[in-house]
């Protein structure tokens, strides 16, 4: 019963903290020096892409599509851990069952 207090909790504070998810936990993933740069939101949307002008060229798509999954890959990681950091302090080190994800 103890736990599910708690978890009502953590579940109130994470409403509380929407914004976070899907605003403030913006990160940046970027690839080929910064030629290709990915920002996604806490829920791991991608919100903008930046492309360098100097790296478009016809005969250069693919090598610019490996950049861009590169980027965003990397952007994911990133705000995945912010969103862990951020679980973290709002569930005070309450472990959670494995699978368990918030907000839901």
């Amino acid at each position: 019963m103890i736990i599910s207090c708690e978890l009502l909790k953590i579940e109130k504070r994470v409403r509380e903290n929407e914004k976070f998810w899907s605003d403030d936990a913006k990160s940046a993933g970027s690839s080929g020096a910064g030629s290709v740069v990915v920002v996604l939101n806490g829920k791991g949307n991608m919100r903008r892409i930046t492309i360098d002008p100097g790296i478009v060229n016809s005969q250069d798509v693919e090598i610019l599509e490996d950049l861009i999954v590169a980027a965003v890959n990397d952007a994911k990681v990133k705000v995945e851990s912010k969103a862990s950091e951020k679980m973290q302090e709002m569930t005070g080190g309450l472990p959670l069952p494995p699978g368990f994800k918030l907000p839901f």
